[in-house]
């Protein structure tokens, strides 16, 4: 069997980056950056208030409570034409410019409130509630580096510097099927003998919208050979990646391997983990081609292992793997020594401990397990057994990816 980190290598080494294209800032959520961006001015661009207030000469107000006269009124978007003068004030919005003369801000709780004369019943040291400029972010700056994966933070920083069609790598475009005799569409009724609801399409889709792809959805595709060449050829010219479900083991109605083979450079693996030990991978006409296997949970392990860091990595980031840590086994967990293992594991705190139990059982048709699960549990080869009290690995499926390829595969 192949290592998995072996296995993972090679899928990174033989999918290519995507085109870089510019987007709006909301096109741009999900997306990779393709260049640094340097701010081109402060951030805030001048000093203003952080609060509504009175801005004061700090030294005026030491001995509060005093009495001030108020010079003008500053709205937020307004700029004062006054400055303030010993013994003055001027009342200012959150986020007016601080006029000059001003070194701090008194909060208008802790004054009267007056119009032309303030009662300033708090001293105000120097600074206080005054947000300097550039104090967030100085010009020329390097605020977000290529290879960051834009959230709503990273969306907000953008705007802030300016840059509203930010240079990203282009959202992928990922083609699914399930294929099979036995499996028919989630919304059928009643099952006959010997038939099964697809699951994995469904799984499938979520977690790659979620991801932010565009899934094309090519349906449940017959143990037919006609049937899966066309769909195959349909979906390699439609798509930057394919995926199927099901088809890839030993079995002789294991049509999606022989049709593979013919179609396209496609390599069919036994990977030395669980679930999801087989696994093809390839190309058909230059589209690379996941064939994940056909139990629902062997597609969820072979999509978080293989097909997520495969597409972060076409996508130019940096990232590629989910975030691990380190809990406390709270019972035993008996797996194959021969395997990396992937325990489908519910995690609860205790104090400064995370906790760890299975979520339910561990077959590989047990999708209600893994609904119930807030991690993998991650058996590595050559362990076999974790004992309740001893340390696992938790690869957190639930949290976003923080791990780069060589933090994940030179472990």
């Amino acid at each position: 069997m192949r290592p998995l980190a072996e296995a993972q290598a090679a899928v990174l080494d033989a999918v290519e980056t995507l085109p870089v294209q510019s987007a709006t800032l909301r096109e741009a959520r999900g997306l990779v950056l393709a260049e640094d961006v340097v701010a081109s001015h402060d951030v805030p661009p001048f000093a203003n208030s952080a609060m509504d207030g009175y801005a004061v000469r700090a030294e005026d107000v030491v001995a509060a409570p005093t009495s001030l006269r108020v010079l003008e009124d500053i709205p937020a978007g307004s700029v004062p034409t006054r400055s303030v003068q010993p013994a003055t004030a001027i009342k200012i919005m959150t986020g007016a410019p601080l006029p000059a003369g001003a070194d701090a801000v008194v909060k208008v709780e802790d004054t009267d409130a007056g119009s032309a004369i303030v009662e300033i019943r708090e001293a105000a040291p120097v600074g206080t509630a005054v947000r300097l400029a550039g104090g967030d972010i100085a010009a020329g700056t390097t605020v977000l580096t290529a290879g960051t994966r834009l959230g709503a933070a990273h969306l907000g920083v953008l705007a802030s510097v300016g840059v509203a069609f930010p240079k990203v790598t282009r959202r992928p475009t990922v083609a699914i099927m399930s294929t099979g005799d036995e499996v028919v569409p989630p919304e059928t009724e009643v099952l006959e003998l010997g038939k099964i609801r697809d699951t994995n399409r469904p799984t499938l889709q979520a977690a790659l919208e979620d991801f932010g792809a565009v899934v094309v959805d090519y349906g449940i595709v017959p143990d037919d050979a006609e049937a899966l060449n066309r769909t195959l050829g349909q979906a390699s010219r439609n798509a930057d990646v394919v995926v199927t479900s099901g088809g890839v083991s030993m079995g002789e109605y294991d049509l999606v391997k022989q049709e593979l083979a013919a179609l396209g450079t496609v390599e069919f693996w036994k990977v030395a983990m669980q679930p999801a030990k087989p696994f093809a991978f390839g190309s058909l006409g230059g589209t690379p081609l996941f064939g994940l296997p056909g139990n629902p949970v062997s597609v969820f392990v072979a999509f978080e292992q293989f097909l997520r860091p495969a597409l972060l990595h076409m996508m130019g980031s940096t990232a590629l793997f989910r975030s691990r840590v380190i809990g406390v086994a709270d019972e035993d967990f008996a797996t194959d020594p021969a395997k990396s293992v992937f325990v489908r594991a519910a995690v609860a705190r205790d104090g400064d401990r995370l906790l760890v139990t299975k979520s339910g059982g561990q077959q590989s048709n047990v999708l209600t397990a893994l609904a119930l699960a807030d991690a993998f549990a991650v058996v590595p080869v050559g362990v076999g057994t974790i004992s309740a009290g001893d340390t696992v690995e938790l690869e957190l499926f639930r949290a976003p990816e923080t791990r780069s390829r060589e933090e994940a595969l030179n472990a």
